[in-house]
C-alpha cells in the first residue's frame, strides 16, 4: 500500500498561484500512476491531471490546460501540482491519488487517496 499526504492549499486571489505537493510513503512510489482530482461543494470529484509511473508528459483536463502543471520526482516520492492563473471556479478540495491500474482519468480506478487540501480562490 501507499500513503499519500497533500499540502500547500490555501486562500489566493484570482490570477494568483499555488503549488500543491503530495508526499507518498509505503510501497515503492514509482510503481504507481498518479492523479490529481478536485471536488467542489455539491459537485462530483473531477480529474484535474495526472502523470504516469515512469514520468513523461502529464495529462490535463481541458479546464486547467495551460494553467496547471504536474511533475513527479520518484527519488523523493513526491508529485506536485503547480496552479497558475487561478480562477474562482478552481475552488475545491484537491486530492492526489495513486493507482497501479493503467493510467486514466476515472476516480474509481484510483485505490489510494490523500486526505485532500482546500484551495479557495477569491474574486
Amino acid at each position: 500500500q501507499v500513503q499519500l499526504v497533500e499540502s500547500g492549499g490555501g486562500l489566493v486571489q484570482a490570477g494568483g498561484s499555488l503549488r500543491l505537493s503530495c508526499a507518498a510513503s509505503g510501497r515503492t512510489f514509482s510503481i504507481y500512476n498518479m492523479g490529481w482530482f478536485r471536488q467542489a461543494p455539491g459537485k462530483e470529484r473531477e480529474f484535474v491531471g495526472g502523470i504516469a509511473r515512469s514520468g513523461g508528459s502529464p495529462y490535463y483536463a481541458d479546464s486547467v490546460k495551460g494553467r496547471f502543471s504536474i511533475a513527479r520526482d520518484n527519488a523523493k516520492n513526491t508529485v506536485n501540482l503547480q496552479m497558475n492563473s487561478l480562477k474562482p471556479e478552481d475552488t475545491a478540495v484537491y486530492y492526489c491519488a495513486a493507482t497501479n491500474l493503467p493510467f486514466g482519468n476515472r476516480a474509481r480506478d484510483y485505490g489510494y487517496w490523500g486526505q485532500g487540501t482546500q484551495v479557495t480562490v477569491s474574486s
